[in-house]
């Protein structure tokens, strides 16, 4: 016969769990005349198994229901499904935290932030220590915080050579251009890479100029391309965020934005840079849409992942009327202005596969191309002329 305490000692539990188990009948104990508590050989045994139960899962309950009639399989069965999801759910926490130390892939993790919560996902990469250019560039580059010095070192040399950074055409350019309402005088050009838009913007409007972007060596190709042309005059370069610009409210008739806006989410874009514009005033933006209603599945789960936010042309026309802008035009970019962009691309990728074999950015950029090679059409940029309303 075993004292409560004694018992406790031998089954690793509580005085006060074992009161329990009496109080539930999974063990009877005795009172002894001077007024002790005690329990026999079969109590013992009868809690071991409830424990070997326990072992697979089962809840008291579910153990005392095994115990005093024949085991109901089908509770096992279900109880077996939830013990193979909690399995799932924690070999899923292992491989997160794995990853953050830096033992694993992150890509995926960093892309259902990304959809679920962007802002908060951008906050949070800030706080790791990445400036907002890099924590920007990973959300839509790396998406590895473990590798993207890498990444971006291997995507950069990529890029460095080529002209044009996404689709587009001089001619069509000019096209938005000659769709302005009015003539501006104060151009703002946001993302301006190496220039190729604003030199246009130069050439054809009176205006002066000030162009943002984030990386410096994109602003002095810029400074260089206008003085070459005596146009230096006219430009002012800034490096800074788009998402923190840097000027007074009401500073410029035209914000311009090709195949930028998308960095910081398209709303966004429409939300905090209205400020900037005078009364009336104009902001050109691109953006990539999807301009079929049943896309292949292949082009989905690519951009879903790469642009989350691809919206038709329709859904986006909403968005810019609810944030206070009416459509003056908007046309699709024509095929010529991705080939300008990818045809040079897929040469450059081409020339570059010996030297990085195991780049993870090149198997991107590469992985990018195909769709660009097999869905174009399905998607396609889309340049909107807005005027600001209210």
């Amino acid at each position: 016969m075993y004292r409560i305490s004694e018992l406790a000692e031998q089954v690793g539990l509580s005085r006060t769990a074992l009161l329990y188990y009496e109080k539930q009948q999974l063990i009877k104990g005795h009172r002894l005349d001077n007024g002790y508590r005690v329990y026999s050989d079969k109590d013992l045994q009868r809690i071991r198994l409830i424990q070997q139960l326990q072992s697979g899962g089962l809840t008291l309950k579910e153990c005392k229901a095994c115990l005093e009639a024949k085991v109901d399989r089908q509770l096992l069965k279900n109880r077996l499904q939830e013990l193979d999801r909690e399995i799932a759910q924690k070999q899923q926490s292992r491989q997160l935290l794995t990853a953050l130390l830096g033992e694993g892939d992150l890509k995926a993790w960093h892309e259902n932030v990304d959809r679920v919560a962007p802002d908060a996902h951008l906050d949070w990469l800030i706080k790791q220590g990445f400036t907002e250019k890099e924590a920007l560039r990973l959300k839509w580059l790396s998406k590895d915080m473990n590798e993207h010095d890498t990444y971006m070192a291997d995507f950069m040399k990529v890029f460095e050579t080529l002209e044009r950074w996404a689709p587009g055409s001089k001619s069509e350019t000019i096209k938005a251009i000659s769709l302005l309402p009015e003539e501006p005088k104060k151009i703002l050009e946001v993302g301006c890479g190496k220039g190729i838009a604003t030199q246009l913007l130069a050439q054809n409007t009176a205006a002066s100029i000030t162009a943002v972007d984030n990386e410096e060596s994109a602003l002095t190709r810029l400074r260089d391309r206008f003085s070459s042309n005596n146009l230096s005059s006219r430009l002012t370069t800034v490096c800074a965020s788009m998402t923190e610009l840097p000027f007074d409210t009401a500073s410029f008739d035209l914000i311009w934005a090709e195949g930028s806006a998308y960095i910081m989410g398209v709303n966004n874009a429409l939300t905090q840079w209205k400020p900037l514009l005078v009364e009336n005033g104009v902001l050109m933006l691109s953006d990539l849409v999807w301009l079929t209603d049943t896309p292949s599945e292949e082009a989905i789960k690519f951009w879903q992942q790469e642009y989350p936010d691809i919206q038709n042309v329709k859904t986006r026309l909403q968005h810019i009327k609810t944030a206070g802008y009416e459509v003056v035009d908007s046309f699709t970019l024509s095929d010529d202005a991705w080939r300008n962009y990818y045809e040079p691309l897929i040469t450059r990728v081409d020339a570059l596969i010996e030297q990085m074999p195991n780049s993870v950015a090149l198997e991107d950029i590469s992985k990018e191309n195909n769709i660009y090679t097999n869905y174009l059409g399905q998607f396609g940029y889309q340049m909107f002329i807005l005027r600001k309303r209210r």
